[in-house]
């Protein structure tokens, strides 16, 4: 039998694999069809002083960062309208545009109140006429949700935009003094607050369905456990702490139960936890490395195996123990993200006779694979639950970053923060 120390550095250069040098490009398959011009006009603001934040700005960036809209670029603008009754279809029919948003903030004394107007150019009507209202530090916010009731209103999908980001930052001080800190912030990089800060490294963070907790890779003892972290209160309970591996949490869809790899029994292999009971069942049990658990839906896992020869996706029956490959195309396919209708693959993928390492998705239904990124140390996606943007971990003149992509692949951009070195994002699910 192989020694546990060949196992740990097997599963070690699985993990680590997609930071190989890169050298050769890829083509990038992308979408035929065209995002749909809106114009986002600047808000009406009567006050003294400008305010903190620009809605307007706010709202196009998040309707851009979601890959179907194209929003007007504000010093082409023919007027700038704030009321319905002041939209002039003619004049953006003229331009090109299809929506027209406008709208108004005035201060309630105790905050602010943004009205606005969603009108469509064609129909030469009014669509959405809203009020949302916030204080002054929740005047992003109220950006978010205008951008999520414009989102849903013209494509029938629930936005995702007043969701939040999980990240690991490290900032090394020197050679020996490395300090890891777990943030959160707005899914645009935002109003990043410090959750967890360590000497040591934190690993793979996951969010809960009910949003309010964390199951994280923590290596404060020196050696991998997986702790769960209550956002509100900052409590923190220890999950497991078994010699070996402890590593990549993964929630099921009812927030119940944790699927996790442990090397114990001497190989790394899948387990899940029922959170109550604290009671445990291996799920697999095979001579090749499994890691990197995702749920397709409460009775299946998808994970990452080198069973084949090379590291692959699998998807597993938790009550038949059937075990089906999912990924074909390529010579390596691994870390999972799966979409909430559970149609949509998200991976590290890598194709035949190519060094670098992309992110792509896979129908499941269709088998139909996409490549949507073009740098070439990417890793660790994390897909918005509604589907249409993901962010991922890569590297940019030696140091980590997080990009942000639409996966119809027509918008990337980099989430910008003041962190030097960005690592294992996640992103969360609809919040309350």
């Amino acid at each position: 039998m192989k020694t546990m120390k060949y196992w740990l550095t097997c599963a070690a250069m699985l993990l680590l694999a997609q930071f190989a040098l890169a050298q050769d490009a890829i083509e990038i398959t992308r979408g035929s069809d065209r995002a749909t011009p809106i114009a986002v006009v600047p808000f009406g603001w009567q006050g003294g002083a400008p305010l903190a934040e620009d809605l307007a700005e706010i709202t196009g960036n998040n309707l851009r960062n979601s890959g179907m809209f194209t929003p007007f670029d504000r010093a082409n603008m023919l007027s700038h309208p704030t009321r319905a009754e002041e939209i002039f279809p003619r004049d953006w029919k003229m331009l090109g545009v299809e929506y027209v948003l406008a709208g108004e903030v005035t201060s309630t004394g105790a905050g602010y109140q943004a009205q606005y107007h969603l009108y469509n150019v064609a129909r030469e009507q009014v669509l959405l006429s809203r009020t949302v209202s916030g204080s002054e530090s929740q005047l992003r916010d109220m950006a978010h949700k205008i951008s999520d009731e414009v989102f849903e209103h013209i494509t029938g999908i629930k936005g995702a935009f007043s969701t939040k980001l999980l990240y690991v930052a490290a900032e090394r001080f020197s050679a020996d003094n490395t300090r890891y800190t777990l943030q959160r912030s707005d899914y645009d990089g935002a109003r990043a607050v410090t959750l967890l800060q360590s000497r040591e490294p934190i690993l793979t963070p996951s969010y809960a369905p009910d949003g309010q907790r964390i199951a994280y890779v923590s290596f404060e003892s020196r050696r991998p456990e997986i702790f769960v972290h209550y956002i509100q209160t900052g409590r923190r309970e220890r999950i497991t702490s078994f010699e070996g591996l402890n590593g990549a949490p993964a929630w099921s869809p009812d927030g119940k139960r944790l699927a996790f790899v442990l090397s114990r029994d001497g190989n790394p292999e899948i387990y899940v936890m029922d959170l109550a009971s604290k009671q445990m069942r291996r799920v697999t049990n095979h001579y090749g490395i499994d890691t990197e658990p995702a749920w397709l839906d409460d009775n299946t896992l998808v994970f990452t195996s080198d069973r084949g020869g090379r590291p692959q996706i699998y998807k597993q029956g938790l009550n038949n123990g059937n075990t089906e490959r999912l990924t074909f195309v390529g010579n390596y396919n691994a870390n999972a993200k799966l979409s909430v209708d559970g149609r949509t693959m998200v991976m590290v993928h890598r194709q035949d006779g190519y060094r670098n390492f992309h992110i792509a998705t896979q129908d499941l239904e269709r088998g139909n694979l996409k490549v949507l990124t073009e740098t070439s140390l990417d890793e660790s996606p994390t897909v918005a639950p509604n589907g249409t943007m993901l962010i991922y971990a890569t590297r940019q003149q030696g140091r980590g970053v997080l990009m942000l992509v639409s996966t119809n692949g027509r918008a990337r951009s980099e989430i910008p923060t003041k962190f030097t070195d960005l690592r294992v994002p996640s992103w969360s699910p609809y919040l309350p």
